[in-house]
């Protein structure tokens, strides 16, 4: 039986491929023909150029010996000039600092004037206007010290200068083991010649034990600098990869400092090197390696010849840094202005959004507070037993078009109602849990249990305008429109909300309307 079944399929198989072959045969003939005349068209190319070549030397052999050296050199020129221009266009092209967009500072300004005429606390941006303004006037060269803690930052600054602004012999900065000291900004005035001086900055460090305030005056005084050193012991981790393209975007001079290469064997520092010029050398302008502070062991020989074993201080070696920051400093502060006067206004006008922010969640709360209280009144005057329990329209019309106002959403009337319609029904279906929640409210605080019956309808309408425009002002300020769907979703997670803060300031404003309406 085995062999009677072979003989038909491989038969069929035969038969089946006879076609596929068949139909695939003119393709591969004309692939075949395009080859050919591709590789005829290479070859006629090769010989037209040897002739040319060939013809072109037994003309130049003709003329006299001086046209013979002036044709050849011209040659040679063109195809140096043709080299010299495809170098050009290919080559990697050095990456040029760009200043950070930053608004004008006359708008910052008015921001600032704005927000304080709305009571918000605007000093500290004013007072980092006032220092960008008196750097500029200055005219010095600031450079800031910038890396994680225990990078060797404040070593690297006395290994530059051991005399402080003032002239007097700066304080001891040490490192104790909470993982950093430095706490404030200190400013340490250099010469690295005669007549070239600059101010290093000693910043806090990042990720300092509870340094979180520390570590934004030393973004900040980073931001202020014209360069900006950044200080590591080793490979980058990811928060110093993500500082590193943080202080990127600003277009300042920045400066990677590999310190400690003192801890390092030869090969081991070679390698460390190389690797962070490979990874850092399109977000930095320089990569360096140097080695300050720390101690060695060395042998001493007295006149006796003999020897013991002593500990003393490495001596530094930040030449080529040095020479780096010369390089810099000669060019003077004004090259970098630019760059830092944006860095500066960039940082003010996002410090001045977050108070714009802020100011809107005040207004806001105060808002949603007002027209809660309205409802709680306003159910305490009017309602009547068996009243169902459907949210005033007015008021509910009212809240909305002032939030939509504050936070600068224009919203029409007909999406209005549309929104307090599909209110109505989701407050509709959840009529039993409000009133639950406030009963519970009524009965957990004293005094509200004995009043009239209106003030559990009272806390329950307080309940709704509560979460309402709480609900409201999520959507306005998240999306920047009145999304009628994620509005009511939000509104019906608030309604099942029984914080007890929440209702114990609800019920509050019941309290005191029941109080003045006796």
């Amino acid at each position: 039986m085995p062999e009677t079944q072979v003989g038909p399929v491989e038969s069929a198989h035969s038969n089946s491929r006879e076609p596929l072959l068949s139909a695939n045969r003119p393709l591969r003939l004309i692939l075949i023909a395009v080859l050919a005349l591709v590789l005829a068209a290479l070859l006629w190319t090769t010989i037209a150029a040897l002739r040319g070549g060939i013809a072109l030397w037994q003309e130049l052999r003709d003329l006299p010996v001086w046209l013979q050296y002036a044709v050849s050199g011209l040659i040679a020129a063109v195809v140096l000039g043709f080299a010299w221009l495809a170098w050009r266009l290919l080559r990697p092209r050095p990456r040029k600092i760009a200043a950070a967009k930053a608004p004008e500072r006359a708008e910052v300004q008015a921001r600032l004037d704005v927000l304080a005429q709305q009571r918000a606390d605007t000093a500290e941006l004013q007072t980092e206007l006032a220092e960008l303004d008196r750097r500029a006037r200055e005219g010095k060269l600031y450079v800031a010290v910038f890396g994680e803690i225990s990078a060797g930052k404040s070593s690297l600054i006395r290994a530059f200068t051991s005399r402080a602004v003032d002239g007097s012999d700066p304080a001891p900065i040490e490192t104790d083991v909470l993982g950093g000291t430095t706490r404030t900004v200190a400013h340490y005035r250099t010469r690295l010649t005669d007549d070239i001086e600059l101010t290093l900055a000693d910043v806090p460090g990042t990720h300092e034990v509870a340094g979180a305030a520390r570590e934004a005056l030393g973004r900040d005084e980073a931001l202020r600098a014209h360069i900006v050193l950044y200080v590591a012991a080793g490979d980058l981790t990811r928060d110093q990869d993500a500082e590193l393209r943080w202080l990127r975007d600003f277009g300042k001079p920045l400066v990677l400092v590999l310190n400690k290469a003192d801890q390092f064997r030869d090969d081991e520092r070679a390698v460390l090197a190389q690797t962070l010029k490979q990874k850092y050398a399109a977000l930095t302008d320089a990569q360096v390696v140097v080695s300050v502070g720390g101690t060695e062991s060395v042998e001493r020989r007295d006149a006796g010849g003999r020897s013991e074993i002593v500990r003393r201080e490495r001596k530094a070696d930040i030449g080529v840094l040095g020479a780096l920051l010369r390089t810099y400093a000669q060019q003077g502060a004004a090259a970098f202005e630019p760059a830092r006067e944006a860095a500066v206004l960039s940082r003010v006008d996002a410090r001045a959004d977050a108070l714009a922010a802020a100011i809107r969640e005040r207004d806001a709360e105060a808002i949603v507070t007002k027209y809660t209280k309205r409802a709680v009144i306003g159910a305490l005057a009017a309602v009547m037993p068996g009243s169902d329990l459907v949210i005033q329209a007015v008021l509910a019309t009212g809240l909305v078009r002032e939030l939509s106002k504050l936070f600068d959403v224009p919203v029409r009337d007909i999406d209005i109602d549309a929104f307090v319609s599909q209110v109505k029904l989701t407050v509709r279906t959840s009529t039993s849990l409000v009133l639950a929640i406030a009963g519970n409210a009524a009965k957990a605080f004293p005094g509200l249990g004995t009043l009239g019956g209106g003030v559990l309808h009272a806390i329950a309408y307080g309940l709704i305008f509560d979460s309402l425009g709480r609900a409201v002002a999520t959507t306005l300020r998240e999306r920047h429109a009145l999304d009628r769907d994620a509005a009511t979703s939000a509104l019906s997670k608030l309604l099942a909300d029984t914080s007890t803060e929440r209702l114990k300031r609800i019920a509050q404003y019941a309290l005191r309307g029941e109080k003045e309406l006796l």
